[in-house]
């Protein structure tokens, strides 16, 4: 069952998920890779201003490829996590509720995550092309200069994930569900392929596919 969510995040909305939960977020989020984090942080150290106000807001850990002709954005899979350890703890003490991304955090993530009643959220490997069409907007607001790794505002409807460490620490990944995982994408993308026959054969004349009857 998938529970749909809206942005901003607050502890009340995502209280009750736990490791496991397969949730359909909408909203606004942030994106910014390993760079991006990095000046972040430099200007924390500076005691500055950061270009966002990310108290209860959600960092999508990607670097999208440029978009096509009529599209958003390009392909925009997650980036790995790890990448981010060392910068993360800071942005959760002010305020951060929300990081999207792939792979394992350390413990010092995971201690500041319970700390800060915060959620680590797995965004679906080799979906890229899904995960594109659930944004919606897209629009560099810091870091141009970055290219793909540059600050993000994007606005996405039903972007599919998964909760990897929920607010008590609990920890997919150390509940040896990695095999969930795998069955939970199939699963997406067994129903995608599903999704986009029915559109092929509802399109079909009637007399072309006797198969539109499984359609009812």
């Amino acid at each position: 069952m998938e529970v749909s969510i809206r942005t901003p995040l607050t502890y009340e909305k995502i209280k009750n998920l736990r490791a496991g939960d397969r949730i359909l977020l909408s909203g606004t989020i942030y994106t910014a890779r390993d760079a991006a984090h990095k000046r972040l942080i430099e200007l924390l150290d500076k005691n500055l201003d950061l270009p966002i106000n990310i108290n209860n807001e959600t960092i999508y850990y990607v670097g999208p490829s440029p978009a096509k002709e009529g599209e958003v954005i390009g392909s925009a899979g997650p980036t790995t996590s790890y990448r981010m350890d060392s910068y993360s703890p800071r942005l959760l003490d002010l305020g951060l509720k929300g990081m999207i991304g792939k792979g394992a955090r350390n413990q010092e993530v995971i201690d500041s995550i319970i700390k800060n009643k915060a959620i680590y959220l797995g965004a679906i490997g080799g979906a890229a092309a899904l995960i594109s069409k659930s944004i919606t907007k897209s629009e560099i607001i810091a870091y141009e200069d970055l290219g793909a790794e540059a600050i993000r505002k994007m606005e996405i409807k039903d972007m599919p994930l998964i909760v990897i460490i929920d607010t008590e620490g609990n920890n997919l990944y150390k509940q040896g569900q990695e095999q969930y995982l795998k069955t939970v994408i199939k699963e997406w993308n067994r129903n995608e392929k599903i999704k986009g026959w029915k559109r092929l054969l509802v399109n079909l004349p009637r007399k072309q596919c006797v198969s539109r009857l499984w359609l009812k």
